[in-house]
């Protein structure tokens, strides 16, 4: 992909007591949300690692943005003892940010995500979905050019998680940056996504690279639409062909 603002290029990761991960070629547009799924152990979350820097290949090239790179994880990993205002400025105060800018745009990235008026609510006093909700408007909060996401929804209830999509559709449209969202769901990859990759369970490399249909952020019944539903086939289809190994 020319135009692409992240990517991996034949890159392999020698693991010890494990197979070569890859070869996995990955591109990342400007503006595109792309879904990662397949097996554990296929190399999702490595993928997210190598994008961000924080994982070097064994062989292969990782092109990542020229600027800022946000990060969401499995956890919100929050500090217990910071309210929400503060464990989304630190990184920003980490950078350099003058304290006043950094509280200032901490509470603009809650804002954004739904929670201003928990700015001073420490991690206990917040359900899973606000907790994840800190944890998005933390990357937010660097306004990054790609957005990181390793099944940040996994652990929530079906609503909270449908509520967060809808946000994270909400908050991508109205920002210049790409998206990478790791996820084992293939509904969740097909609604969220427009592009999904699907990854072999033997080895990691692409298995399957495939376009969704539809707008995003998505239509209000989009998860009723034949499109949509025969979208989640193909994915899951693929999916399937991905777990099978060599003879």
């Amino acid at each position: 992909m020319a135009d692409a603002v992240a990517g991996l290029a034949d890159v392999r990761i020698d693991y010890p007591g494990r197979a070569l991960l890859g070869p996995l070629t990955l591109g990342v547009g400007p503006r595109e949300i792309v879904a990662l799924v397949g097996a554990s152990g296929a190399g999702k979350s490595t993928a997210l690692r190598l994008l961000a820097g924080l994982e070097q290949p064994a062989s292969g090239a990782v092109t990542r943005p020229a600027g800022r790179t946000g990060f969401v994880f499995q956890s919100p990993t929050l500090m217990p003892w910071a309210d929400a205002r503060t464990n989304v400025a630190l990184p920003l105060e980490l950078s350099g940010v003058p304290a006043a800018e950094a509280r200032r745009r901490a509470d603009d990235a809650l804002a954004a995500v739904g929670l201003g008026d928990r700015t001073t609510a420490r991690p206990r006093q917040l359900s899973g979905g606000m907790a994840m909700r800190v944890s998005l408007a933390r990357a937010l909060s660097i306004q990054p050019d790609l957005l990181l996401l390793d099944e940040p929804f996994a652990a929530l209830d079906s609503i909270t998680r449908r509520g967060l999509i809808e946000d994270l559709h909400r908050l991508w449209a109205a920002r210049s940056m790409a998206v990478v969202f790791v996820t084992h769901d293939v509904e969740e990859a097909a609604y969220l996504a427009g592009r999904v990759v699907v990854l072999s369970a033997a080895d990691g490399h692409v298995v399957a690279d495939l376009p969704m249909p539809g707008p995003l952020p998505r239509p209000a019944d989009w998860r009723r639409d034949p499109a949509y539903r025969e979208a989640v086939e193909t994915v899951a289809e693929a999916l399937d062909r991905s777990m099978e190994r060599p003879a």
